[in-house]
């Protein structure tokens, strides 16, 4: 089997040296060759995300500067997932990890024209607590969607998929727990995506 050469984008506010990807890089490490990087405004220290453009632009470089030996997984948190998604458009790839995809507030445009237009297999792990993306509106574009996709949903999961202590509690589980119940999926995901022709 070939190993994945997954490339991991960060959220808007938080850069590939933050604890939160700094955990997940180790466990994607386990399955794969993991590329975590900066956008450019992280690189120079700015609070406010570029535009798309830009985001892109630096996104496309990243994956245009390894060396594509086996199949190639865009894994992005946030923001990043997002910009993975639009660059998937472009660029072809084998697969796309979405943790916490900012599908966008209640009552606000939702950002899903380009899940709708991907055709790329795709994984979603969401938090049924997210504010930036009400669970029921992405299980709906889920069904709409013409890409194959699998939606894993962390239950109390907040837009960083963490679980608040009051629930941990009332459930017994751990963090830990839920993020190997992420890691698993993914773990399923990119096998699939490795077994297709």
């Amino acid at each position: 089997m070939q190993t994945p050469e997954i490339i991991f984008a960060h959220g808007a506010g938080a850069g590939s040296s933050s604890p939160w990807m700094q955990a997940w890089t180790q466990r994607l490490q386990t399955i794969g060759n993991v590329y975590p990087f900066d956008y450019p405004y992280m690189e120079a220290g700015r609070r406010a995300p570029d535009r798309m453009p830009k985001l892109l632009a630096a996104h496309r470089a990243k994956l245009e500067s390894i060396d594509r030996n086996g199949p190639v997984i865009l894994c992005g948190k946030s923001m990043g997932s997002r910009v993975g998604c639009h660059l998937s458009l472009d660029m072809p790839v084998d697969g796309l990890i979405c943790m916490g995809y900012p599908l966008g507030r209640a009552g606000k445009p939702l950002r899903d024209q380009v899940l709708l237009d991907l055709r790329t297999p795709i994984l979603f792990a969401q938090g049924s607590r997210d504010p930036l993306c009400q669970l029921d509106l992405m299980q709906d574009v889920c069904e709409r969607m013409t890409a194959p996709n699998t939606l894993c949903v962390v239950e109390g999961g907040n837009h960083s998929l963490a679980v608040g202590k009051r629930m941990l509690k009332a459930s017994g589980k751990t963090q830990e727990d839920h993020d190997e119940r992420v890691f698993a999926a993914i773990q399923r995901f990119v096998t699939e995506v490795i077994g297709q022709p």
